[in-house]
């Protein structure tokens, strides 16, 4: 059934426009290994995600970018991170390139379909098949799958880890229920570079998440599984929220 599966795969990269290097590149991904969620936290790496929305609507409006930062042996790999346009950066200008006014603006564009499909591998290489945290993991993942599926044809199936849940089981200090994301780094005093820039958010997710690994390894928490098990744990305790 080879000959099947190659047909199959070429009908798929028409449709979804992949070269065949990027189907290889995809291929490739897709044969990686599953995370092995009960490796210690020291002994694991941690793939920080965070989006920027493009337009004024965050729920609906198109993705804008997305950010990607390494947490790998509990030290953040700043050699390495991610910001992938995912609209044309010059969409906000006029034909002289000057800003246009707001209520000027051009309609947003998204970005090529082979250069979004060279975006979304490079996504996929970056974050191999290791466990992703982010905050608020629902609204992140729920984007990065969507587009995900609609530019590579790919289910990402991969474990999300939302910060949100897990630092309120370990952290009582605000309370039982989720704070802010802001209201988290004035707590801990870790500073933001930009907000609401992904890769700089996700630089700031990931020195909470350091905090938060040592917290939990303290609380017999000391892996990947056993936080996926305390977030179940909470959005039961908490339905609602």
């Amino acid at each position: 059934m080879v000959w099947f599966s190659k047909l199959f795969a070429g009908q798929n990269a028409q449709a979804l426009h992949l070269t065949s290097r990027q189907l290889q590149r995809l291929s490739a991904w897709q044969m990686l290994p599953a995370p092995d969620l009960s490796r210690s936290h020291y002994r694991s790496r941690y793939v920080l995600i965070d989006i920027a929305i493009a337009g004024g609507d965050w729920k609906d409006g198109p993705l804008g970018s997305i950010g990607a930062l390494a947490l790998a042996d509990g030290l953040i790999d700043l050699s390495a991170a991610l910001q992938l346009p995912m609209v044309e950066a010059g969409a906000a200008t006029d034909a002289a390139g000057r800003p246009l006014a707001e209520a000027e603006q051009l309609p947003l564009t998204p970005i090529s379909g082979e250069e979004r499909g060279e975006a979304l591998l490079a996504l996929l290489d970056f974050a191999t098949k290791a466990p992703l945290v982010a905050y608020h993991a629902s609204f992140v993942a729920r984007r990065i799958e969507g587009v995900l599926a609609e530019a590579l044809g790919v289910e990402l199936d991969l474990p999300w880890i939302d910060l949100a849940w897990v630092m309120a089981g370990l952290f009582r200090e605000l309370g039982d229920k989720q704070a802010r994301l802001d209201t988290w780094l004035e707590h801990f005093g870790v500073p933001s570079i930009e907000r609401h820039n992904p890769v700089s958010d996700a630089y700031a997710t990931a020195q909470l998440l350091q905090l938060t690994l040592a917290r939990a390894a303290q609380k017999g928490f000391e892996t990947p599984a056993s936080l996926i098990k305390l977030e179940k744990a909470r959005r039961h305790l908490y339905p609602s929220a």
